[in-house]
């Protein structure tokens, strides 16, 4: 890890970890309880490709509580609209996680190419607070915002009928804040991952570091 990183968790950072996913309005599927011979139907009204986008941060510390951050966007339904996060959302989402946290953060992604945008590099350059490390390519199993995914499309979400895109975003808001107050499964997450806290916070062993 480098200098910068290492006096990060040395005055207690809070390691984070972000992930974005993509939610439609057709459910998932998961395995059910019926009558013998009589297959469960889930009846949608038509595939949809309006969709809800979620980013997502867990968050870790020796002796704290883990926490979920999270923050929705909602495609607007236009043509040439952006359906995913910009780098100022993620900005946003980053200032609102250190005033909850209060500590500094060593922020954990993939390579996306917004989260190396330059306008997002320029912000981290120039706060004490935030050390940025990138994953390796490829990598999802290293990152336990992706069981929190897990957990919500194999719970809440599955086999829901959603009426409207403002149900599907209340059956993601209230998934999210039942694992919010579960801070067991968000470390099941990490565990999930095969890293301890210690090792995560001795860095990863090819980072990328924004200076």
């Amino acid at each position: 890890m480098a200098l910068r990183g290492r006096l990060a968790a040395a005055r207690g950072a809070w390691l984070v970890f972000e992930d974005e996913a993509g939610f439609s309005m057709t459910p998932p599927q998961v395995k059910t309880w019926s009558r013998r011979g009589n297959t469960p139907v889930v009846r949608v009204r038509g595939r949809s490709r309006r969709r809800v986008s979620i980013a997502a941060l867990t968050c870790y510390k020796p002796g704290q509580r883990s926490r979920l951050i999270y923050r929705p966007r909602r495609d607007d339904g236009r043509r040439n609209g952006r359906k995913s996060f910009t780098w100022r959302d993620y900005r946003d989402l980053l200032i609102a996680a250190h005033q909850q946290l209060g500590g500094p953060i060593v922020l954990i992604w993939d390579n996306l190419n917004v989260h190396k945008a330059a306008g997002l590099r320029e912000f981290a350059a120039a706060r004490d607070w935030l050390t940025i490390y990138y994953l390796p390519l490829y990598a999802p199993a290293l990152n336990p915002v992706e069981g929190i995914w897990s957990l919500l499309r194999r719970g809440w979400l599955s086999n829901v009928v959603f009426s409207t895109p403002e149900h599907l975003i209340r059956c993601i808001g209230r998934g999210l804040r039942r694992i919010q107050y579960r801070a067991d499964l968000i470390d099941g997450c990490l565990a999930e991952t095969g890293l301890t806290l210690q090792e995560a916070l001795a860095g990863p062993r090819r980072p990328v570091h924004v200076v």
